[in-house]
């Protein structure tokens, strides 16, 4: 008798064991999608942006995304290579800083999950100099900064070649090193050195590469550039980018048209004073 007794209640205890996991497993597939569902609908969001001008322009962003039902956050950041990585961890949702060539290179070191969703604007990148008013005036020997990190330096590479300064490797265009340079018949010096520090670096140099955001950080003035790469067909569009898992959620489509608007482009022309393009 005692045996029965013993053997109902093991078969209870394992019915009660299998409803609790059954219960686990069933509001575990439920509370999934859920959450996914939760985290693709977001209503407040960070976005990472560079410090400067941008921010006032991601003041009005802010405005339209409200309007819309969005609210948007901007993260301001001082090193281009920060808001990826904050990106890539979680820490903003998305950010508008950079262009293709650029975020190539960081997957390509970091192996990071990101991608564009929506062209801001491009700045067209220039040869700027306190000492020459062309960049035929370039003496022997002449000292050229360039940025140091590896999109902007081909960049200004590129740039330098467009300018009758140097020759490139054909083929070399947006991947160009100073090992691709063939022909420098002027023995110009190239100097390498970082993006936040070149524009103020001008008057100590022959000439320099530099960002215009940079440029105009640095208090350098369109008649400081004695040359500048072309808007048209330029591959350095910037643009906001998001991780990979995030591109469908729908306040990604949101974002992207709080920026992409003639309000928005109404700021950008006034802050940027026609050194930066709307590219959407």
């Amino acid at each position: 008798m005692q045996a029965m007794f013993n053997k109902t209640k093991t078969r209870l205890k394992r019915t009660i064991l299998l409803a609790a996991t059954s219960a686990v497993v069933i509001s575990g597939s439920v509370l999934a999608p859920l959450a996914a569902a939760h985290a693709a609908d977001k209503t407040t969001i960070k976005v990472g942006i560079m410090s400067g001008e941008d921010e006032d322009v991601w003041r009005e962003v802010v405005k339209q995304a409200a309007a819309k039902g969005l609210t948007v956050k901007p993260v301001v950041f001082n090193d281009y290579n920060q808001p990826n990585e904050a990106l890539q961890n979680g820490e903003v949702d998305a950010n508008a800083f950079q262009h293709q060539p650029f975020l190539d290179n960081q997957i390509k070191v970091n192996h990071y999950d990101i991608v564009r969703v929506g062209y801001t604007a491009v700045w067209p990148i220039g040869l700027y100099s306190k000492k020459v008013k062309t960049a035929s005036e370039l003496k022997d020997g002449a000292v050229i900064g360039v940025p140091n990190d590896p999109a902007n330096e081909a960049r200004g590479l590129v740039l330098l070649e467009q300018s009758g300064v140097i020759k490139l490797k054909p083929g070399a265009g947006i991947s160009a090193t100073t090992a691709d340079i063939t022909e420098n018949p002027r023995h110009v010096k190239i100097k390498e050195l970082d993006s936040g520090i070149i524009g103020r670096s001008v008057p100590d140099l022959d000439a320099a590469i530099v960002n215009t955001d940079w440029a105009l950080k640095s208090g350098l003035t369109p008649a400081d550039r004695i040359a500048q790469e072309p808007v048209k067909g330029n591959p350095y569009n910037n643009f906001i980018a998001v991780k990979t898992a995030d591109v469908n959620a729908p306040w990604v489509k949101t974002l992207v048209s709080s920026y992409q608007n003639d309000a928005v482009k109404q700021v950008f022309d006034k802050v940027y004073k026609g050194t930066g393009v709307t590219a959407w």
